[in-house]
């Protein structure tokens, strides 16, 4: 349980102690204040594949177990992605498309035109660079003074990466990651009194920002950022031609690489000062640090859930799911899943096969930046190790109201310099 509820009581015992059949994980209120895991954990035990007749978003299954999360996301052929991987459809019918939405074969397509700016061989070239930036922020941060974490740390950091990964004018990259807050603030996710006019105007700016960017890179000769990728790519050059699609491929790689990294950047922080005997483990044997990312994103679930349509009658957890059914895999349950991963509720840097857990995704639709957000949280670490004694954390964070983005708005922290 967390430290302190600010939960609607009834919420939460209707949840954990009401009849079953009336369980409802996607209320943003559990996620917001850290008390959605008791909640599957109750799902997984009692009722592991749970069908909900009515809710805010529709009637829906949840899957909450580690191995039929396995099962439905790797089953594209009868699971869907089109035409939303959020639980809801927003209020406004306002759905730009994009490829993680999108099945076989346009979605093989869009995909494979993007992903050289985050294949293997673009790792290494991104690694000096990266570590570079992280040197830059963690030694313009203030030694023994109380700051914000997510904003200093998180935000800058990932921001920084987007800017690279877009080839984006370095002095306006503050707009990246305010235009991924924009795209995952809707309904469609639990944020309640989300102003859709609001959203639309932000989001149109953002697509005539980088209309601006896709014309000047289409005229150059093709380099490895995702816009110049997807400009010279002879299945994806017309996008521009489609305004929506367009803007909904921006939404989906901006969000791609902000919400992962910037949120495990600070559950990292949280989680070691949490289990200051894992903190001591860390700093008598720095090698523990790519394990120790693993079970940060594992822990994290930056990600909760993600969502498809049965597209005919499927069978599973001694359920029928039937056709036209909206499926929905909680990330966040599945890596807490008793029967896969021992002491699941535990944070362990050490732990055995830290990278077997479900944050990234399953089959076509498998995270493809899981490198690069890899890369970003060992080198961070690494050069955390090299400069501070310990991050303390002086307050309990912030969290964000969704049942889709598992993050943080502020986390008071403290440094403490090596002696």
């Amino acid at each position: 349980m967390p430290d302190t509820i600010q939960i609607d009581d009834d919420v939460l015992s209707r949840n954990l102690s009401g009849p079953i059949d009336k369980v409802d994980p996607s209320e943003a209120a559990l996620f917001e204040n850290n008390v959605h895991h008791e909640v599957f954990r109750r799902l997984r035990r009692e009722d592991p594949v749970h069908y909900l007749p009515d809710s805010p978003f529709g009637p829906y299954w949840s899957i909450t177990r580690f191995k039929d999360i396995v099962t439905v996301d790797s089953n594209h052929k009868v699971f869907s992605s089109q035409p939303s991987i959020v639980i809801g459809d927003p209020s406004d019918d306002f759905q730009p498309p994009m490829f993680i939405a999108m099945d076989q074969p346009k979605h093989d397509v869009q995909r494979r035109a993007a992903q050289p700016a985050v294949a293997p061989t673009q790792l290494s070239d991104l690694e000096a660079l990266i570590r570079q930036r992280v040197c830059n922020i963690l030694d313009s941060l203030p030694v023994g003074e109380e700051f914000n974490w997510v904003d200093k740390v998180s935000i800058e950091l990932t921001t920084q990466m987007l800017a690279t990964l877009f080839d984006f004018p370095f002095e306006d990259r503050h707009k990246l990651p305010f235009w991924s807050d924009v795209a995952t603030t809707s309904d469609a996710v639990g944020v309640a009194g989300v102003d859709m006019e609001w959203r639309m105007k932000h989001l149109t700016e953002c697509l005539e920002y980088f209309s601006r960017l896709w014309v000047e890179r289409a005229a150059q000769p093709q380099k490895f950022d995702f816009i110049s990728l997807l400009a010279h790519n002879d299945e994806t050059k017309h996008m521009i031609d489609d305004p929506m699609e367009l803007l909904g491929n921006l939404m989906l790689l901006i969000v791609g690489g902000n919400d992962t990294t910037r949120n495990s950047i600070s559950g990292g922080v949280y989680f070691l000062n949490k289990n200051p005997e894992e903190y001591t483990k860390l700093k008598a044997d720095p090698s523990l640090i790519p394990n120790m990312v693993s079970e940060v994103i594992r822990y994290q679930t930056p990600l909760a859930h993600m969502r498809r349509i049965a597209l005919e009658d499927f069978e599973i957890g001694g359920k029928t799911i039937r056709k036209g059914d909206k499926v929905v895999m909680w990330y966040c349950s599945g890596n807490r899943d008793e029967e896969v991963i021992e002491d699941p509720d535990a944070f362990r840097i050490d732990r055995e096969r830290a990278r077997h857990h479900v944050s990234f995704g399953f089959g076509i639709h498998r995270c493809m930046g899981n490198r690069v957000a890899e890369m970003q949280l060992r080198i961070l670490w690494e050069e955390i190790m090299n400069r501070f004694d310990r991050v303390e954390v002086t307050g309990e964070p912030t969290r964000v109201s969704s049942n889709f983005v598992t993050g943080y708005t502020d986390l008071p922290v403290r440094l403490h310099a090596k002696t």
